[in-house]
């Protein structure tokens, strides 16, 4: 029987709910804690305006690294659990505000399109909020169909993102 291999996956993590940093330091935490799924790089916190219509706070925002066994759908699933765990709720509006939200950003060398997972993420080319982070932790990672997030996050640059110590 064959082992099954590791492959590299990157989450984005956001909140601006109820202490949004702390709220992302916990999803950091817990993503160590996910099935066959190692936390291996953490990028810094950034605090970003929302997108959208709906007044809300501002957001936190980062990126994580890790390896993971699982295929990208279960991977989503599971982050989608952990969501739950750590007290989402389904936003009264779209793009309103969110006590924790992970997206999957981009699994191995996957292209996924499906009702239920679109991997690598869409709209992650035009997100300083998302590409930022994810240049700090990977800048050289070619995201399939998409380019070189290094070379992306220069592109878009990091106006209105404000790097977070904590």
């Amino acid at each position: 029987m064959q082992a099954a291999r590791w492959l590299p996956a990157y989450v984005a993590l956001g909140s601006n709910l109820e202490d949004p940093v702390q709220q992302v330091l916990r999803a950091f935490d817990a993503l160590g804690d996910l099935p066959r799924t190692r936390l291996v790089l953490r990028s810094s916190l950034y605090r970003s305006a929302p997108l959208g219509p709906v007044a809300q706070p501002d957001f936190v925002n980062a990126v994580a690294g890790v390896l993971t066994q699982l295929e990208a759908q279960e991977l989503l699933h599971e982050l989608k659990a952990l969501e739950t765990r750590l007290g989402r709720a389904t936003p009264a509006v779209r793009w309103g505000p969110r006590l924790i939200d992970l997206d999957l950003l981009a699994h191995g060398n996957s292209r996924i399109a499906s009702e239920s997972i679109t991997v690598p993420h869409s709209g992650i080319a035009e997100r300083a909020f998302v590409l930022v982070p994810w240049a700090e932790v990977c800048p050289s990672l070619e995201v399939p169909g998409v380019g070189r997030v290094g070379a992306l996050a220069r592109r878009l640059g990091a106006a209105g993102l404000q790097r977070i110590e904590a």
